[in-house]
């Protein structure tokens, strides 16, 4: 049993960051519009989907490479939601050690944790598995994290899939600690074991 959850924390992981690249690849290139970037309206006055590029960018290792050629995305360096992303460069490198980081942690915790009695867990844990690395994976090949979720109306960052499942990941894993934690039984005193000895006499 415990094995088939393991199963599930890895497909999970997996599913996530698959659907979090096959979007980004697929709104990018939609979106592409030679080079210059597009936004479709979702809900008019609200959301849209948009891809930006940087007009004549350098070709380098942040390169987009699309049909039409080589082309830079516009990326997010910094945290979720845009955090930190003025200071650039130090803030991509930052974040994209502490993901390697967090994605050590929660894999080592995801296989010690997964089971029958852990199913919450196994779930958060495998979506912010697979969120961590597919912004990972952005930061190491575009130097920043594409974004194209836009909810322009109320002035909300920028963000994607892996931002989507990092925060539904932690809501999970916090509804996990809070509703389904067992508090641990305090050892009896040494009065009460006195008194419990005594019963039994």
């Amino acid at each position: 049993m415990k094995a088939l959850f393991r199963l599930l924390f890895l497909s999970l992981a997996l599913l996530s960051f698959v659907g979090d690249q096959a979007s980004k690849y697929g709104i990018f290139r939609w979106l592409y519009n030679d080079g210059i970037g597009d936004q479709k309206q979702v809900v008019d006055g609200w959301f849209c989907l948009r891809a930006d590029y940087i007009p004549n960018g350098p070709e380098g290792d942040c390169a987009l490479t699309t049909w039409s050629g080589k082309i830079l995305p516009r990326v997010n360096k910094g945290a979720l939601f845009g955090l930190g992303n003025e200071h650039e460069h130090r803030s991509n490198f930052f974040f994209a050690c502490v993901s390697v980081a967090a994605a050590v942690f929660i894999f080592v915790w995801g296989f010690r944790k997964a089971g029958p009695k852990d199913r919450l867990l196994t779930f958060s844990l495998g979506l912010i598995l697979g969120g961590t690395l597919g912004n990972f994976y952005d930061r190491v090949v575009f130097g920043g994290v594409r974004d194209f979720f836009d909810f322009y109306k109320i002035g909300f960052p920028v963000f994607n899939v892996a931002d989507c499942c990092l925060v539904v990941g932690a809501f999970l894993l916090l509804t996990q600690a809070i509703f389904f934690t067992k508090p641990e039984q305090a050892p009896a005193s040494g009065e009460e074991t006195k008194t419990a000895f005594a019963v039994q006499s």
